[in-house]
Protein backbone atom coordinates (compact mmCIF):
# COMPACT_ATOMS: atom_id res chain seq x y z
CA UNK A 1 0.00 0.00 0.00
CA UNK A 2 1.49 3.44 -0.89
CA UNK A 3 1.96 6.26 1.78
CA UNK A 4 1.23 9.30 -0.53
CA UNK A 5 -2.11 10.21 -1.70
CA UNK A 6 -3.56 8.74 -5.36
CA UNK A 7 -4.28 13.06 -5.70
CA UNK A 8 -0.93 13.95 -5.83
CA UNK A 9 -0.96 11.47 -8.95
CA UNK A 10 -3.01 14.19 -10.45
CA UNK A 11 -0.56 16.74 -10.20
CA UNK A 12 3.01 17.81 -11.11
CA UNK A 13 5.40 20.65 -9.80
CA UNK A 14 5.61 23.95 -11.08
CA UNK A 15 7.38 23.91 -14.31
CA UNK A 16 8.51 27.68 -13.79
CA UNK A 17 9.96 26.82 -10.34
CA UNK A 18 11.82 23.61 -11.79
CA UNK A 19 13.52 25.70 -14.52
CA UNK A 20 14.47 28.73 -11.90
CA UNK A 21 15.98 25.68 -9.94
CA UNK A 22 17.54 24.26 -12.33
CA UNK A 23 19.35 27.59 -13.41
CA UNK A 24 20.08 28.21 -9.78
CA UNK A 25 21.98 24.73 -9.53
CA UNK A 26 24.10 25.83 -12.54
CA UNK A 27 25.18 29.11 -11.47
CA UNK A 28 26.48 27.17 -7.86
CA UNK A 29 27.87 25.08 -10.61
CA UNK A 30 30.15 28.04 -12.08
CA UNK A 31 27.98 27.97 -14.95
CA UNK A 32 27.21 31.32 -17.29
CA UNK A 33 23.36 31.25 -16.60
CA UNK A 34 20.57 33.86 -17.48
CA UNK A 35 17.51 33.35 -16.14
CA UNK A 36 14.64 34.45 -17.86
CA UNK A 37 12.22 32.10 -16.15
CA UNK A 38 11.26 34.01 -12.98
CA UNK A 39 7.81 35.69 -12.94
CA UNK A 40 9.02 38.48 -10.91
CA UNK A 41 9.85 42.41 -11.23
CA UNK A 42 13.62 43.37 -10.64
CA UNK A 43 12.96 46.13 -9.21
CA UNK A 44 12.98 46.59 -5.48
CA UNK A 45 9.59 46.98 -3.12
CA UNK A 46 9.36 51.14 -3.01
CA UNK A 47 10.53 52.40 0.30
CA UNK A 48 7.73 53.74 1.27
CA UNK A 49 5.84 49.91 1.63
CA UNK A 50 9.12 48.76 3.51
CA UNK A 51 8.98 51.72 6.39
CA UNK A 52 5.40 51.03 6.69
CA UNK A 53 6.83 47.23 7.19
CA UNK A 54 9.36 48.53 9.51
CA UNK A 55 6.76 50.86 11.83
CA UNK A 56 4.81 47.92 12.34
CA UNK A 57 7.13 45.82 13.67
CA UNK A 58 8.26 48.86 15.72
CA UNK A 59 4.51 49.22 16.60
CA UNK A 60 4.36 45.10 17.75
CA UNK A 61 1.84 44.77 14.81
CA UNK A 62 3.19 40.94 15.35
CA UNK A 63 0.20 38.53 16.47
CA UNK A 64 -2.26 36.95 14.76
CA UNK A 65 -4.94 38.65 12.89
CA UNK A 66 -8.20 37.27 11.72
CA UNK A 67 -7.79 34.22 8.97
CA UNK A 68 -8.85 36.24 5.82
CA UNK A 69 -6.67 39.71 6.81
CA UNK A 70 -7.17 42.79 9.06
CA UNK A 71 -10.23 45.43 8.63
CA UNK A 72 -7.81 47.98 7.47
CA UNK A 73 -5.99 45.79 4.45
CA UNK A 74 -9.93 45.00 3.61
CA UNK A 75 -11.05 48.95 3.58
CA UNK A 76 -7.53 49.73 1.79
CA UNK A 77 -8.66 46.77 -0.53
CA UNK A 78 -12.65 48.09 -1.18
CA UNK A 79 -10.80 51.37 -1.79
CA UNK A 80 -8.79 50.11 -4.15
CA UNK A 81 -11.78 48.38 -6.50
CA UNK A 82 -13.59 51.46 -6.30
CA UNK A 83 -10.66 53.51 -7.38
CA UNK A 84 -9.91 51.67 -10.00
CA UNK A 85 -12.21 49.25 -11.19
CA UNK A 86 -15.42 50.94 -10.40
CA UNK A 87 -16.69 48.27 -8.36
CA UNK A 88 -17.53 48.65 -4.72
CA UNK A 89 -17.69 46.04 -2.14
CA UNK A 90 -17.76 45.98 1.65
CA UNK A 91 -14.90 44.49 3.76
CA UNK A 92 -17.00 41.09 4.38
CA UNK A 93 -16.80 40.75 0.78
CA UNK A 94 -13.13 40.48 0.90
CA UNK A 95 -10.43 37.58 1.36
CA UNK A 96 -7.18 38.20 1.88
CA UNK A 97 -4.59 35.06 1.64
CA UNK A 98 -1.13 34.42 1.13
CA UNK A 99 -0.43 35.43 -2.24
CA UNK A 100 -2.83 35.39 -4.89
CA UNK A 101 -1.95 31.38 -5.36
CA UNK A 102 -3.62 30.81 -2.82
CA UNK A 103 -7.00 32.95 -2.98
CA UNK A 104 -7.42 30.78 -6.17
CA UNK A 105 -6.58 27.90 -4.39
CA UNK A 106 -9.18 28.21 -1.68
CA UNK A 107 -11.65 29.07 -3.87
CA UNK A 108 -11.44 25.80 -5.63
CA UNK A 109 -11.50 23.62 -2.74
CA UNK A 110 -14.63 25.73 -1.48
CA UNK A 111 -16.74 24.94 -4.63
CA UNK A 112 -15.43 22.08 -6.90
CA UNK A 113 -16.72 18.55 -6.51
CA UNK A 114 -16.17 15.77 -8.84
CA UNK A 115 -17.39 16.25 -12.11
CA UNK A 116 -17.43 20.03 -12.37
CA UNK A 117 -15.37 21.43 -15.10
CA UNK A 118 -13.40 24.72 -15.23
CA UNK A 119 -12.84 26.61 -18.59
CA UNK A 120 -9.29 27.16 -18.83
CA UNK A 121 -8.10 29.47 -21.44
CA UNK A 122 -4.54 28.35 -23.11
CA UNK A 123 -1.52 29.39 -22.80
CA UNK A 124 -2.24 29.41 -19.20
CA UNK A 125 -0.60 29.89 -16.56
CA UNK A 126 0.97 26.92 -15.51
CA UNK A 127 -0.59 26.10 -11.91
CA UNK A 128 -4.49 26.49 -12.64
CA UNK A 129 -4.89 22.65 -13.79
CA UNK A 130 -3.03 21.67 -11.02
CA UNK A 131 -5.20 23.73 -8.44
CA UNK A 132 -8.34 22.39 -10.43
CA UNK A 133 -7.34 19.10 -10.25
CA UNK A 134 -6.33 19.38 -6.35
CA UNK A 135 -10.02 20.57 -5.74
CA UNK A 136 -11.32 17.51 -7.49
CA UNK A 137 -12.30 19.42 -10.74
CA UNK A 138 -11.39 18.73 -14.39
CA UNK A 139 -9.94 21.94 -16.36
CA UNK A 140 -10.92 22.31 -19.79
CA UNK A 141 -8.83 23.93 -22.02
CA UNK A 142 -9.99 26.64 -24.88
CA UNK A 143 -6.94 27.13 -27.24
CA UNK A 144 -6.10 30.87 -28.08
CA UNK A 145 -3.64 30.74 -30.85
CA UNK A 146 -0.98 33.43 -31.48
CA UNK A 147 -2.86 34.19 -34.69
CA UNK A 148 -5.89 35.42 -32.71
CA UNK A 149 -3.24 36.97 -29.99
CA UNK A 150 -3.34 34.49 -27.71
CA UNK A 151 -7.13 35.14 -26.89
CA UNK A 152 -10.12 32.78 -27.31
CA UNK A 153 -13.10 33.63 -28.90
CA UNK A 154 -16.96 34.24 -27.66
CA UNK A 155 -17.91 31.13 -30.04
CA UNK A 156 -15.19 28.77 -28.51
CA UNK A 157 -16.77 29.89 -25.14
CA UNK A 158 -19.95 28.93 -25.95
CA UNK A 159 -18.62 25.94 -27.45
CA UNK A 160 -16.78 24.62 -24.17
CA UNK A 161 -19.51 25.59 -21.59
CA UNK A 162 -21.59 22.33 -20.93
CA UNK A 163 -24.21 21.48 -17.98
CA UNK A 164 -21.15 20.79 -15.49
CA UNK A 165 -19.41 23.83 -15.90
CA UNK A 166 -18.49 25.78 -12.55
CA UNK A 167 -16.46 28.36 -13.32
CA UNK A 168 -14.75 30.41 -16.04
CA UNK A 169 -10.75 30.85 -15.00
CA UNK A 170 -9.93 34.52 -16.91
CA UNK A 171 -6.84 35.97 -16.92
CA UNK A 172 -5.79 39.21 -18.67
CA UNK A 173 -3.19 40.76 -19.11
CA UNK A 174 -2.22 36.86 -19.44
CA UNK A 175 0.85 34.95 -17.71
CA UNK A 176 2.27 33.57 -20.05
CA UNK A 177 1.55 35.69 -23.16
CA UNK A 178 1.19 39.18 -22.10
CA UNK A 179 -1.67 39.47 -24.30
CA UNK A 180 -4.41 41.84 -22.52
CA UNK A 181 -8.19 41.46 -23.77
CA UNK A 182 -9.72 45.03 -24.54
CA UNK A 183 -13.28 46.22 -23.11
CA UNK A 184 -15.12 44.96 -26.56
CA UNK A 185 -13.55 41.69 -26.94
CA UNK A 186 -14.39 41.10 -22.70
CA UNK A 187 -17.28 41.89 -23.30
CA UNK A 188 -18.16 39.38 -26.00
CA UNK A 189 -16.77 36.74 -23.86
CA UNK A 190 -18.79 38.40 -20.80
CA UNK A 191 -22.38 38.52 -23.30
CA UNK A 192 -21.72 34.47 -23.24
CA UNK A 193 -21.26 34.07 -19.83
CA UNK A 194 -24.67 35.82 -18.65
CA UNK A 195 -26.72 33.25 -21.47
CA UNK A 196 -25.15 30.81 -18.78
CA UNK A 197 -25.90 31.47 -14.97
CA UNK A 198 -24.51 28.62 -13.50
CA UNK A 199 -21.45 29.24 -14.65
CA UNK A 200 -19.08 31.28 -11.91
CA UNK A 201 -16.08 33.59 -12.76
CA UNK A 202 -12.69 34.04 -11.73
CA UNK A 203 -10.96 36.55 -12.81
CA UNK A 204 -6.92 37.02 -12.24
CA UNK A 205 -6.27 40.48 -12.36
CA UNK A 206 -2.47 40.42 -10.97
CA UNK A 207 -0.86 42.06 -13.84
CA UNK A 208 -3.48 44.84 -14.03
CA UNK A 209 -1.02 48.11 -13.26
CA UNK A 210 1.09 45.98 -16.58
CA UNK A 211 -0.47 47.85 -19.23
CA UNK A 212 1.13 48.99 -22.02
CA UNK A 213 0.38 51.69 -25.14
CA UNK A 214 -2.83 52.10 -26.22
CA UNK A 215 -4.25 49.18 -24.13
CA UNK A 216 -6.49 49.85 -21.29
CA UNK A 217 -7.30 47.26 -18.45
CA UNK A 218 -10.62 45.94 -17.64
CA UNK A 219 -11.87 43.25 -15.46
CA UNK A 220 -15.38 40.71 -16.09
CA UNK A 221 -17.39 42.48 -13.50
CA UNK A 222 -16.51 45.90 -14.62
CA UNK A 223 -17.72 45.00 -18.23
CA UNK A 224 -20.78 43.25 -17.23
CA UNK A 225 -22.43 44.50 -14.11
CA UNK A 226 -25.01 41.52 -14.35
CA UNK A 227 -21.80 38.98 -13.46
CA UNK A 228 -21.50 40.96 -10.42
CA UNK A 229 -22.97 38.29 -8.33
CA UNK A 230 -20.56 35.77 -9.79
CA UNK A 231 -17.57 36.77 -9.78
CA UNK A 232 -14.35 35.98 -8.09
CA UNK A 233 -12.38 39.03 -8.96
CA UNK A 234 -8.55 38.27 -7.73
CA UNK A 235 -5.97 40.13 -7.70
CA UNK A 236 -2.66 41.27 -5.31
CA UNK A 237 0.39 43.51 -4.53
CA UNK A 238 3.40 41.12 -5.52
CA UNK A 239 3.70 42.06 -9.54
CA UNK A 240 2.90 46.02 -10.18
CA UNK A 241 4.29 46.90 -6.05
CA UNK A 242 7.46 44.54 -6.63
CA UNK A 243 6.28 42.15 -3.57
CA UNK A 244 6.52 38.83 -4.98
CA UNK A 245 8.45 37.35 -1.32
CA UNK A 246 5.83 39.40 0.96
CA UNK A 247 3.03 37.34 -0.41
CA UNK A 248 -0.03 39.04 -0.21
CA UNK A 249 -3.00 38.23 -2.42
CA UNK A 250 -6.98 38.96 -1.86
CA UNK A 251 -10.25 38.78 -3.99
CA UNK A 252 -13.81 40.22 -4.01
CA UNK A 253 -16.73 38.30 -4.39
CA UNK A 254 -20.02 36.99 -3.24
CA UNK A 255 -20.03 36.94 0.65
CA UNK A 256 -20.90 33.06 0.92
CA UNK A 257 -17.96 32.32 -1.54
CA UNK A 258 -15.90 34.57 0.74
CA UNK A 259 -17.12 33.09 3.52
CA UNK A 260 -16.57 29.51 2.36
CA UNK A 261 -12.88 30.44 1.36
CA UNK A 262 -11.90 31.31 4.77
CA UNK A 263 -13.53 28.20 6.25
CA UNK A 264 -10.53 26.71 4.18
CA UNK A 265 -8.08 29.15 5.04
CA UNK A 266 -8.62 28.51 8.53
CA UNK A 267 -7.72 25.10 8.68
CA UNK A 268 -4.56 25.30 6.34
CA UNK A 269 -2.54 28.86 7.03
CA UNK A 270 -4.32 30.53 8.71
CA UNK A 271 -3.71 34.34 8.58
CA UNK A 272 -1.34 35.38 6.18
CA UNK A 273 2.16 37.49 7.62
CA UNK A 274 1.32 40.48 9.46
CA UNK A 275 3.76 42.38 8.91
CA UNK A 276 3.12 41.90 4.90
CA UNK A 277 -0.32 42.66 5.61
CA UNK A 278 0.49 46.19 7.19
CA UNK A 279 3.00 46.94 3.74
CA UNK A 280 0.06 46.04 1.75
CA UNK A 281 -2.03 48.75 3.25
CA UNK A 282 0.30 51.20 1.89
CA UNK A 283 0.79 49.56 -0.99
CA UNK A 284 -2.52 50.55 -2.05
CA UNK A 285 -2.90 53.25 0.51
CA UNK A 286 0.08 54.89 -0.55
CA UNK A 287 2.06 56.61 -3.66
CA UNK A 288 1.84 54.98 -7.03
CA UNK A 289 3.98 57.30 -8.82
CA UNK A 290 6.93 54.34 -9.17
CA UNK A 291 4.73 52.32 -11.65
CA UNK A 292 4.88 54.75 -14.64
CA UNK A 293 8.90 54.74 -14.63
CA UNK A 294 8.63 50.96 -13.99
CA UNK A 295 6.10 50.79 -17.01
CA UNK A 296 8.47 52.09 -19.39
CA UNK A 297 11.32 50.00 -18.44
CA UNK A 298 9.12 47.51 -18.99
CA UNK A 299 7.97 48.35 -22.48
CA UNK A 300 11.51 49.36 -23.50
CA UNK A 301 13.09 45.54 -22.69
CA UNK A 302 9.85 44.01 -24.43
CA UNK A 303 10.52 45.73 -27.66
CA UNK A 304 14.45 44.74 -26.92
CA UNK A 305 13.00 41.25 -26.97
CA UNK A 306 10.70 41.00 -29.48
CA UNK A 307 12.57 42.57 -32.21
CA UNK A 308 15.53 40.65 -31.32
CA UNK A 309 13.70 37.24 -30.99
CA UNK A 310 12.32 38.58 -34.48
CA UNK A 311 15.66 38.33 -35.62
CA UNK A 312 15.97 35.08 -34.74
CA UNK A 313 15.85 32.18 -37.49
CA UNK A 314 12.83 30.06 -36.71
CA UNK A 315 11.00 32.24 -34.11
CA UNK A 316 7.90 34.48 -34.48
CA UNK A 317 7.62 36.76 -31.34
CA UNK A 318 4.39 38.95 -31.21
CA UNK A 319 4.38 42.12 -28.83
CA UNK A 320 2.47 41.76 -26.18
CA UNK A 321 0.05 44.41 -24.63
CA UNK A 322 0.92 44.05 -20.80
CA UNK A 323 2.79 41.73 -18.04
CA UNK A 324 6.20 40.82 -18.94
CA UNK A 325 6.32 38.04 -20.63
CA UNK A 326 6.83 37.06 -24.92
CA UNK A 327 5.71 33.61 -25.88
CA UNK A 328 7.46 33.23 -29.11
CA UNK A 329 6.77 30.47 -31.62
CA UNK A 330 9.35 28.66 -32.38
CA UNK A 331 7.84 26.21 -35.43
CA UNK A 332 11.09 27.28 -37.27
CA UNK A 333 12.94 25.06 -35.62
CA UNK A 334 11.29 22.01 -34.94
CA UNK A 335 13.00 19.05 -36.79
CA UNK A 336 16.24 20.60 -36.62
CA UNK A 337 19.25 19.62 -34.17
CA UNK A 338 21.26 22.03 -32.10
CA UNK A 339 24.96 22.02 -32.51
CA UNK A 340 25.31 19.69 -29.05
CA UNK A 341 23.09 17.23 -31.01
CA UNK A 342 20.27 17.51 -29.65
CA UNK A 343 17.09 16.80 -31.96
CA UNK A 344 14.49 19.42 -31.40
CA UNK A 345 11.64 17.97 -31.85
CA UNK A 346 9.49 19.18 -29.05
CA UNK A 347 9.41 23.06 -27.16
CA UNK A 348 10.93 20.77 -24.11
CA UNK A 349 13.89 19.86 -26.09
CA UNK A 350 14.45 23.37 -27.44
CA UNK A 351 14.68 24.74 -23.55
CA UNK A 352 16.48 22.38 -22.53
CA UNK A 353 18.92 22.20 -25.33
CA UNK A 354 19.47 26.38 -25.05
CA UNK A 355 19.98 25.86 -21.42
CA UNK A 356 22.76 22.79 -21.94
CA UNK A 357 24.07 24.45 -24.73
CA UNK A 358 24.27 28.43 -24.01
CA UNK A 359 23.08 28.94 -20.39
CA UNK A 360 19.86 30.88 -20.74
CA UNK A 361 17.02 29.57 -19.25
CA UNK A 362 13.09 29.92 -20.22
CA UNK A 363 10.41 27.62 -19.88
CA UNK A 364 8.96 25.70 -22.81
CA UNK A 365 5.17 25.91 -23.95
CA UNK A 366 3.68 22.62 -22.89
CA UNK A 367 4.26 23.98 -19.35
CA UNK A 368 1.03 26.22 -20.24
CA UNK A 369 -0.73 24.32 -22.65
CA UNK A 370 0.26 25.68 -26.46
CA UNK A 371 3.28 24.53 -28.20
CA UNK A 372 5.52 25.33 -30.14
CA UNK A 373 6.73 28.06 -27.85
CA UNK A 374 8.86 29.40 -24.77
CA UNK A 375 7.84 31.77 -22.32
CA UNK A 376 10.58 34.46 -21.70
CA UNK A 377 10.03 37.05 -18.65
CA UNK A 378 11.90 40.54 -19.29
CA UNK A 379 11.80 41.24 -15.88
CA UNK A 380 15.47 41.70 -15.57
CA UNK A 381 18.11 44.02 -16.68
CA UNK A 382 18.60 45.14 -19.98
CA UNK A 383 22.18 44.01 -20.44
CA UNK A 384 20.95 40.07 -19.64
CA UNK A 385 18.60 40.65 -21.80
CA UNK A 386 20.56 41.43 -24.24
CA UNK A 387 23.11 39.08 -23.79
CA UNK A 388 20.29 36.25 -23.63
CA UNK A 389 18.85 36.94 -27.14
CA UNK A 390 22.65 37.30 -28.28
CA UNK A 391 23.01 33.66 -27.35
CA UNK A 392 19.24 32.58 -28.51
CA UNK A 393 19.99 34.12 -31.71
CA UNK A 394 23.34 32.29 -32.26
CA UNK A 395 21.57 29.01 -30.92
CA UNK A 396 19.12 29.23 -33.74
CA UNK A 397 21.59 29.73 -36.27
CA UNK A 398 23.27 26.67 -35.55
CA UNK A 399 20.70 24.09 -35.73
CA UNK A 400 20.70 21.88 -38.78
Amino acid sequence: MTFLSATLDRVKPSPTIAVTTRAAELKAQGRDVIGLGAGEPDFDTPDNIKAAATQAIKDGKTKYTAVDGIPELKKAICDKFKRDNNLSYIPAQISVGTGGKQVLYNAFMATLNPGDEVIIPAPYWVSYPDMVLLGGGTPVFVEGEMERGYKITADQLEAAITPRTKWFLFNSPSNPTGAGYSWDELKALTDVLMKHPHVWVMTDDMYEHLAYGAFTFCTPAEVEPGLYDRTLTVNGVSKAYAMTGWRIGYAAGPEVLINAMRKVQSQSTSNPCTISQWAAVEALNGTHEFIKPNNEMFIRRRDLVVDALNDCEGITCPRPEGAFYVYPSIKGCIGKTSAGGTLIDTDEAFATALLDETGVAVVFGAAFGLSPHFRVSYATADTALADACGRIKAFCADLT
